[in-house]
């Protein structure tokens, strides 16, 4: 059981049967009464953020989530298959589990398995990652405003802001936590 006090940002819970990770916390407490907290939690199976307040004290049972490296294969359409590395066992994520960690993917690159009870509940990227730019404007000597960006298309689909020197066919590295460009490879 995790209490109130307990609190910590990433910590998984179960609330009401389901499934619950906890993003933010603030502990309130007025001049009368008890102590409040208000905790802002995504639902880790459908994606959903809410915000609720629970008296200081209240307690649920923790989730403890289980973290495999696994490899990305390749896609078929809109599924996804990776292979465990220990195991050598195959799964199939939907590019809807998936959401925007499949703007990321490379064939072979190495990422964490997260699941639950047996069931899987997504995969986590590593911070940053290297894209190859497949499309982008060629940047002009004129532009030498301080900071000029252009918008540049990644190998997997991604469009990011990078600044004008970056042409096609660099290499470039990704915050996977913003998507922005970190520098060219």
């Amino acid at each position: 059981m995790i209490s109130t006090g307990d609190l910590k940002k990433g910590i998984a819970i179960e609330l009401d049967g389901e499934l619950w990770q906890i993003l933010d916390y603030h502990h309130n407490k007025q001049g009368r009464g008890s102590a409040q907290v208000r905790i802002k939690l995504r639902n880790i199976k459908r994606g959903q953020t809410v915000e609720r307040s629970f008296q200081a004290g209240e307690k649920w049972p923790r989730a403890f989530l289980d973290k495999r490296q696994v490899q990305y294969l390749y896609a078929d359409g809109n599924e996804y298959h990776f292979m465990d590395t220990e195991s050598y066992d195959q799964f199939t994520l939907s590019g809807e589990q998936l959401d925007d960690v499949r703007l990321y993917l490379k064939d072979g690159m190495t990422l964490d398995r997260t699941s639950y009870e047996g069931e899987t509940i997504g995969v986590e990227l590593p911070i940053t990652v290297d894209l190859l730019v497949t499309e982008t404007e060629p940047g002009f000597a004129g532009d030498t405003q301080s900071g000029a960006r252009k918008p540049a298309t990644m190998e997997s689909g991604l469009v990011v802001q990078v600044p004008i020197f970056v042409d096609e066919g660099d290499t470039i590295r990704v915050d996977t936590r913003t998507g922005d460009y970190q520098t060219r490879v």
